[in-house]
């Protein structure tokens, strides 16, 4: 029934108005998904973190400036603070926001505080390649080369007959030879 000065309805639904139609249905089955995966990648990039680490800010506004959340990145004067370049900073998982400037002492104390607990804390193992063992005393570490070792006798034990065939072909030759001589 039509109640006062309305405009009367008049709903259009000769379109195929199915096709426009968006459901959410998947969102549950999306959420774990994206939970699996996370799990999934702190197992894979073990014993490395999962995300970067990110200074303590504090929300703009009087409203919300007495609540203190995770910033985009460390300020430089920050990280020349707790003596890293940005550079570094990257290559080891703190994350550089070179925009963000430091208004006050006490948000520098707590973010240089922050990396040096941070720095305290890491472990950097070397890059394959590199040329580490220089800075490390030479008994700390043993000389094993298990994986070249292994690579070597399984190559050994493929190229057997080849290397039979090889010799054998040699001595033959040699013996011509010396025949020849004769």
């Amino acid at each position: 029934m039509v109640a006062f000065n309305n405009v009367l309805p008049n709903v259009h639904f000769h379109k195929d108005w199915q096709r426009y139609v968006r459901t959410w249905f998947n969102q549950p089955g999306r959420k774990l998904s994206r939970r699996k995966a996370r799990a999934a990648k702190a197992i894979r990039v073990a014993p490395r973190p999962t995300s970067s680490l990110r200074p303590a800010v504090r929300c703009p506004t009087n409203k919300y400036n007495i609540r203190v959340r995770a910033g985009r990145g460390f300020t430089l004067q920050e990280l020349k603070a707790a003596g890293l370049t940005a550079a570094t900073a990257r290559t080891i998982g703190i994350a550089v926001d070179h925009r963000r400037r430091n208004r006050c002492s006490e948000s520098l104390d707590l973010n240089t505080q922050r990396l040096k607990d941070y720095q305290a804390k890491l472990i950097v193992f070397p890059r394959k390649g590199a040329n580490h063992d220089k800075t490390r005393p030479a008994s700390s570490m043993p000389e094993s080369k298990a994986y070249a070792e292994m690579r070597a006798a399984r190559s050994n034990a493929r190229l057997v007959g080849i290397r039979e065939k090889r010799a054998k072909i040699k001595a033959e030759a040699a013996a011509l030879k010396a025949a020849k001589k004769k």
